[in-house]
């Protein structure tokens, strides 16, 4: 055991080595990896066949010392492709979706519906919940993107393609946008609307989505759901409410 310990620890380094080198290839950091990797593997081999056969004490204690702070070197020297790799690790689809929590979700709409208002932008992100929009979804352009107060912000941002249909949130993704919704019936809202405010009104009839316009003329946010709208929120009350709708219906059903 004691011959083929120095063996499993030189492949146990090795193979991590080999995964870094792969990842960095065609970087400068490549380099600098495979000179770092013959240092580690020749201290090792060091340690184990000669150092400790000819009790060669302090060249032994030097060696450790070197590969006791590996470690710091490896971060000194590799900081760019360590971001990178941290990067490249938290933009994987399956660690976005166990790490994006409907509270966050909410705060993404919250965020952005604040940032439209306070330029003036108008905007209208509907919620999809139990009844599908399908429809409204096809006849839009697809997205299929992470949801981001920034994205939702760019789609409505005046002058871009998309800012005068409505946007599609299904659970943590942005699947549309430029959806085009029927207008409410209604004639009677005691207070002038427009024609997203009558589209969110239009579309909750129909369906249980949840939909937050932002007036383009006042910057007012309003919340529109089960073909009834309430104006002029802030901040604190739009993410109240959204939570309720959104999060709050669905622990319900799961109790």
């Amino acid at each position: 055991m004691d011959v083929l310990r120095p063996i499993i620890e030189i492949v146990l380094i090795f193979l991590p080595v080999y995964w870094m080198l792969k990842f960095m290839q065609g970087t400068i950091g490549a380099g600098i990896l495979r000179g770092l990797a013959l240092l580690l593997v020749g201290s090792l081999v060091f340690l184990a066949v000669v150092s400790r056969g000819l009790q060669l004490d302090n060249i032994t204690w030097l060696a450790k010392g070197f590969l006791l702070f590996t470690p710091i070197y490896i971060v000194i020297l590799f900081h760019p492709e360590l971001r990178r790799a941290l990067i490249r690790i938290g933009q994987n689809p399956l660690i976005g979706r166990l790490l994006k929590s409907e509270i966050s979700v909410t705060s993404e709409i919250v965020d952005a519906a604040i940032i439209l208002s306070k330029n003036k932008i108008g905007g209208l992100i509907a919620v999809e919940r139990d009844v599908g929009l399908g429809t409204f979804i096809e006849r839009g352009i697809k997205i299929e993107g992470q949801l981001s107060s920034e994205l939702i912000v760019t789609i409505f941002w005046p002058g871009t393609p998309l800012h005068d249909g409505a946007v599609v949130v299904r659970g943590s993704e942005v699947v549309a946008a430029g959806c085009l919704f029927p207008l409410t019936e209604k004639a009677d809202f005691g207070i002038p609307v427009g024609t997203r405010h009558r589209a969110a009104i239009g579309i909750t009839e129909q369906s249980d989505a949840v939909c937050v316009v932002v007036s383009e003329e006042t910057g007012g946010i309003s919340v529109a759901v089960e073909g009834q709208i309430t104006h002029d929120l802030d901040k604190i009350a739009l993410r109240k409410v959204i939570e309720e709708l959104t999060v709050g219906a669905r622990e319900a059903e799961e109790g």
